[in-house]
């Protein structure tokens, strides 16, 4: 049963991509017309595992409204028309920008009506937003058909009443009559009013505490105007984002700034190691002790990197000791989102670092840039390992090792494991990319952490994948330890460049491990049960170890034998 579930899924999940690709090149279509309606069904068909009781009719899915609306700008739930632009210049006009929690993309609300979203990162970009957009939208009519009384007048239920009294914020409520507001509100979406309750605490903050009212009110309140046509909501493609998707338009413009950097510095010659990673645990490993002026002693302190994480003084204090000591900084200004470290080793002081006793030796330079977006790999990578011109000179990048370090959901262990691949698999086609990792399961042999090491899959969006396909990539044949959206991508640049285009030698070596932050066939243990916290930092700091441990020994200085 499985495995046919698993086919229809993957088939559903091909339509689904193919109906996104055509509607964007179309320009335009209406999410309660033949083609929204077509990808509502798919997505139904799919039913995610992050997108929990989606299917459930007469229960509003709250996990999975919260995981999307910290990716989508605030007030979208209020907005008919959805305009997908490329950066078009918003930012000129008197327009505020609305940046969403867990996503860097700015957005403008044009009108009470109208929200713009700008899309920097390519198709994956739009086939995510696309797709939290559909989960909302199959939400929002589940709220219209609950809060409405389905004839001609559409005549609202008395607990929709109460819940709009409350969001109008006319009258002041006591804390009892705000609780009894809270079980008409738990009652209409299906939910008990624990979960309400800790749903209304969660959404809601000081300034805005009735958040999870407004936004169940409006969602229902659009739907409805939809229903009725008094106005359809409708989502547009802009021209200049269909222009530019696809022709590598941002990643050049971020790879050939990285470039002028590292020739205006002197350091365009030298070896290059490649990272994309976070943007602070090479910094902190490297810069960390001196700056805080903590003694080494030989151990990794997860507790200071922990405490780092969790004080911005400390980062700030990083940081600034970083700049001082030859750190290079590039803050993007491309489009990209991708801001850049660059690290002169032959400038870094390793005495006081977990990699003291490393006798290294050489002049390497560290580039750690930060985390690409599904596709938006391939485009950055291919272009940064680009030969480079210069006053009519041509150059090409002397790339000594690509090391990618990332979050990815596990199959076959918990939250923090750490997975070591051997070959990235591209969802829904045969594309597969088998590669010696520097990185070895036996780099990662700890008391407190659990390592697997084995293929992975790089799927279109992790918010399409459910159960069954899942089960059938872990236990058939496949034996995929997890999933992530970049590596393959990543793979795909590094081998036309090395292997093919001759852009770069082809002796380079390369690093790639990825720590859990969800495993998505465990109930509670989702993307949208929440971050892992702290959890994190020692998978991250063991991973980033492992890799600049191999960078450095890459570089060491041999010593002589005696004679």
């Amino acid at each position: 049963m499985t495995n046919s579930r698993a086919r229809e899924t993957t088939e559903a999940i091909e339509r689904l991509y193919i109906s996104m690709r055509h509607l964007f090149y179309r320009g335009f279509f209406k999410p309660a017309g033949v083609s929204g309606e077509s990808i509502r069904s798919l997505l139904k068909t799919i039913n995610p595992e992050i997108y929990g009781t989606m299917n459930i009719p007469n229960k509003l899915e709250l996990d999975g409204l919260m995981y999307v609306l910290d990716r989508l700008p605030e007030g979208i739930e209020e907005c008919a028309f959805i305009h997908l632009t490329s950066d078009e210049g918003f930012d000129k006009g008197s327009f505020e920008p609305i940046v969403p929690k867990k996503r860097r993309r700015n957005c403008y609300r044009i009108d009470e009506h109208q929200m713009n979203i700008e899309v920097l990162l390519g198709r994956s970009e739009i086939y995510d937003i696309l797709t939290h957009l559909t989960f909302l939208f199959i939400e929002a009519d589940k709220v219209r058909n609950l809060a409405f009384i389905q004839d001609e007048n559409w005549k609202p239920t008395r607990a929709f009443k109460i819940i709009e009294e409350v969001v109008k914020g006319e009258k002041k409520f006591s804390r009892k009559e705000k609780e009894v507001a809270l079980i008409h509100l738990s009652s209409l979406i299906g939910r008990t009013f624990e979960e309400t309750l800790n749903a209304y605490n969660s959404f809601g903050d000081d300034q805005n505490p009735d958040r999870l009212f407004k936004i169940i009110y409006n969602l229902g309140k659009v739907s409805l105007e939809d229903a009725k046509q008094t106005r359809e909501r409708e989502i547009h493609f802009s021209a200049i984002l269909k222009e530019r998707v696809g022709h590598h338009y941002f990643g050049e413009k971020w790879a050939n700034k990285v470039k002028e950097v590292l020739f205006e510095n002197n350091l365009h010659m030298r070896p290059l190691h490649i990272i994309s990673a976070n943007m602070h645990s090479v910094k902190n490993m490297l810069y960390g002790n001196d700056a805080l002026k903590k003694k080494d002693n030989k151990e990794v302190d997860y507790k200071l990197y922990g405490e780092i994480s969790d004080k911005k003084e400390l980062r700030d204090k990083v940081s600034k000791y970083a700049l001082e000591e030859g750190l290079i900084y590039i803050n993007d200004k491309s489009g990209s989102n991708i801001d850049v470290q660059i690290i002169d080793l032959s400038k870094t002081d390793l005495k006081n670092t977990p990699f003291s006793g490393i006798k290294y030796g050489g002049d390497d330079v560290i580039m750690v840039f930060d985390y690409a977006f599904g596709e938006q790999a391939f485009e950055v990578m291919d272009e940064l390992l680009r030969p480079f011109e210069n006053k009519g000179e041509v150059y090409m990048m002397k790339v000594k090792s690509v090391s990618i370090m990332g979050k990815a959901g596990i199959l076959a262990g918990g939250k923090g494991d750490i997975m070591i691949p051997t070959s990235h698999i591209f969802e829904g086609t045969a594309d597969n990319y088998p590669f010696e990792n520097a990185l070895k399961l036996d780099d990662f042999k700890d008391d407190e952490l659990k390592a697997f090491e084995g293929p992975m899959i790089t799927v279109l969006g992790t918010s399409l994948q459910n159960r069954d396909i899942l089960s059938y990539f872990m236990n058939t044949s496949w034996k995929a330890i997890g999933l992530e959206m970049e590596g393959a991508h990543y793979q795909k640049a590094i081998q036309v460049a090395s292997k093919i285009r001759h852009h770069i030698a082809p002796d380079l070596f390369v690093c790639y491990a990825y720590y859990a932050s969800d495993n998505p066939l465990e109930t509670g243990s989702t993307l949208s049960s929440g971050g892992l916290g702290l959890t994190g930092v020692k998978p991250t700091y063991l991973i980033t170890l492992r890799i600049l441990e191999k960078i450095l020994q890459s570089g060491k200085k041999e010593i002589p034998a005696k004679k």
